[in-house]
């Protein structure tokens, strides 16, 4: 009989048993609002913690907004010294045209002023040596130049005042060595009008192989020579 009992307790048969609380509900809720509490509390402390160790303190927000200013106004102070650099790299490409404008106008003064020391020495030579001498020729100067021609310059002169106009002809004769034969050539006659003076230049063209030696110069009258002038090259 005790057997039956036993193993009706112990098997699916037995009878179901109902477990409650002792406690009342409104006692539980104060215990869950507790609970709740306590978690809210230490979440809370998690999270100050939490952000103490990032670096977010109090003022974190206050610094923030005066790190954005700084690095606003670094920006513009980078953009205003961009804009000066522009500035002075435009200064300096300017000064280094105008270096090379003036260098190029300096190249030209002095070319300038090799001619004029050379139309100086050349036009010295218009202060009449005697009165009453008549036209003649008072300069005549000539040079071998690197590319194979003659580069030649003859002054002209009547000294007279009021002297009357000259309608002639200037020739040239060039004599000199040509391959170890002597030689000669006679530049074309050209036209000369002169009342006071005249100065004629010109270039001509030599052989190949041909040293000029001298150069003469003759001023003719139709058939007549009025003047002649002879000057030796180095």
């Amino acid at each position: 009989m005790r057997f039956r009992l036993l193993r009706r307790r112990l098997t699916i048969s037995a009878p179901r048993v109902a477990v409650r609380s002792a406690l009342p509900w409104p006692v539980r809720w104060l215990v869950l609002a507790v609970v709740l509490g306590f978690c809210a509390a230490v979440a809370l402390w998690a999270f100050e913690f939490g952000r103490s160790i990032a670096g977010l303190e109090a003022g974190s927000r206050e610094e923030l907004v005066r790190l954005r200013a700084e690095v606003a106004q670094l920006r513009e102070q980078a953009q205003q010294q961009q804009t000066v650099a522009n500035t002075a790299q435009s200064i300096l490409t300017a000064e280094r045209t105008t270096s090379e404008v003036l260098k190029g106008q300096l190249r030209q003064l002095e070319a300038e002023n090799r001619a004029l020391r050379e139309d100086l020495g050349f036009f010295e030579k218009l202060i009449p040596s005697a009165r009453g001498e008549g036209l003649a020729i008072r300069s005549l100067q000539a040079e071998r130049l690197a590319d194979g021609q003659l580069r030649w310059q003859v002054l002209v002169m009547q000294p007279q005042r009021n002297a009357p106009e000259f309608n002639g002809r200037i020739e040239l004769q060039l004599q000199g060595v040509l391959e170890g034969q002597p030689w000669s050539h006679t530049v074309p006659a050209q036209a000369l009008q002169l009342r006071q003076y005249r100065r004629l230049e010109g270039l001509q063209a030599l052989p190949a192989g041909a040293v000029v030696k001298t150069v003469t110069a003759r001023v003719l009258d139709g058939t007549a020579v009025r003047s002649t002038q002879t000057t030796a090259l180095d």
